[in-house]
C-alpha cells in the first residue's frame, strides 16, 4: 500500500509516517517510480506507535515495541526490552505523582493559611 492509504487506515498524517520512517520505526519499500510502499504489518506497527505516544511514551520509547512486533510476537509489549520500558515509564509516572501530590499539599496549605474556611475542590 502507498503512504496515503497507510495514513488513512491508521489516522496518521503522511508527514508523521515519514517521520517514523526517518527514525527507523517504519521501513518503506520504494517502487520503480520512487513511491513509498508499505506492508499490511505496518498498520499494526503504526497503531502500536500511536497507542504508546497517546499515553506519554516518547517516540524512542516505542522502538522496542516495534522491534518486538517485527520479530513475530503477537504483542509489542511481550519482549523483555519492552517490559523494561514499561517499568521505567511506570517509575517515571510514580515520581510525577509524588511530585504533584507534594505540590498539591503545599498549595492547599497556602490556601488554608490565607483564606480560613475557603473550600477548594478535592478537599478531604
Amino acid at each position: 500500500m502507498r503512504i496515503g492509504e497507510l495514513a488513512r487506515l491508521t489516522g496518521v498524517s503522511t508527514r508523521s509516517l515519514r517521520y517514523y520512517e526517518q527514525h527507523g520505526l517504519l521501513r518503506a519499500r520504494r517502487g520503480a517510480n520512487g513511491y513509498r510502499h508499505y506492508a499490511e504489518e505496518d498498520v499494526r506497527l503504526v497503531s502500536e506507535i500511536r497507542a504508546l505516544l497517546a499515553v506519554g511514551f516518547t517516540l524512542e520509547d516505542t522502538r522496542p515495541f516495534v522491534d518486538c512486533l517485527r520479530s513475530g510476537h503477537d504483542s509489542g509489549g511481550s519482549c523483555p526490552e519492552s517490559v523494561a520500558v514499561y517499568q521505567r515509564k511506570l517509575a517515571e509516572i510514580d515520581d510525577d505523582i509524588r511530585v504533584l501530590l507534594a505540590r498539591r499539599a503545599e498549595v492547599a496549605a497556602q490556601l488554608a493559611d490565607s483564606c480560613e474556611g475557603c473550600f477548594f475542590r478535592g478537599e478531604t
